[in-house]
């Protein structure tokens, strides 16, 4: 059996990491690159750093930021956040990530996804999707973009059979409504996504103990489940949740 990946999220903002709750009121909690080394010898399984203010912004990644943070993990690192063409992606992976998630960019020019796929390989991109609820849409579910504050025309399960067919090559499915809130993850939104594609799905928003990380990865067949508040409070950490999740039966990686 596929053992299941735990990953730690890294939202940064000026530079520093920040936590916020549905997107909102980030509160600073700490640099970026301690904070990826300090995971990294926990044992998590990949790290993930969205600048949650580039696109927003209209500016490109940070890649010094993001050279410093590849030096202290020697897993595989993924990075979204301002990321537009295909200059920036390769400027990206020669600063050291391993994988490109494509977000705001994406909706705007889906053309990017198919590109970059094309020239760095399906498993290189990953489409990173905010999806909340509106009953208006066909799946229940419709997309936002720009850090969740610019609602899109597109439906979340439209949306990413759309991009595998483009290219994608994994999708990071992070829902609104169970960001930050610790309350466990969007178990139908998942499913039903997990469902729809054959890429991994990765779930993201609302991970708050290991029983929602065991819920997700088998209820909601996830392949990973994406950590942010759960470590980053310090209440876990990586190995405490990955033994907790051995012995719910849930293969993972020790």
């Amino acid at each position: 059996m596929l053992k299941k990946r735990i990953i730690v999220c890294l939202d940064v903002k000026d530079g520093r990491t920040t936590k916020g709750v549905k997107f909102k009121n980030n509160i600073d909690i700490g640099d970026p690159v301690d904070m990826a080394a300090e995971y990294y010898k926990q044992g998590v399984d990949e790290l993930v750093f969205y600048d949650i203010m580039a696109s927003a912004r209209g500016r490109g990644p940070i890649l010094d930021l993001i050279s410093k943070v590849a030096s202290k993990v020697f897993i595989p690192f993924c990075v979204g956040g301002g990321i537009s063409s295909l200059d920036d992606i390769r400027s990206t992976i020669l600063a050291g990530a391993e994988k490109i998630s494509l977000n705001s960019q994406a909706v705007k020019n889906p053309n990017l996804i198919k590109e970059g796929a094309r020239v760095f390989g399906n498993q290189c991109i990953v489409l990173g999707m905010d999806a909340a609820k509106d009953e208006s849409c066909p799946s229940g579910y419709r997309v936002y973009i720009n850090g969740g504050r610019v609602k899109t025309e597109l439906d979340a399960r439209e949306w990413a059979i759309e991009a595998v067919k483009l290219g994608a090559g994994e999708i990071v499915l992070n829902s609104i409504d169970a960001d930050g809130m610790k309350n466990g993850y969007e178990l139908n939104l998942t499913r039903m996504i997990a469902e729809a594609v054959d890429v991994p799905v990765i779930a993201s928003g609302g991970g708050g103990k290991p029983e929602h990380l065991a819920n997700i990865l088998t209820e909601g067949k996830a392949d990973a489940a994406l950590i942010a508040s759960m470590v980053h409070s310090g209440e876990y950490t990586v190995a405490s949740i990955k033994e907790e999740l051995k012995n719910m039966n849930v293969p993972v990686r020790l």
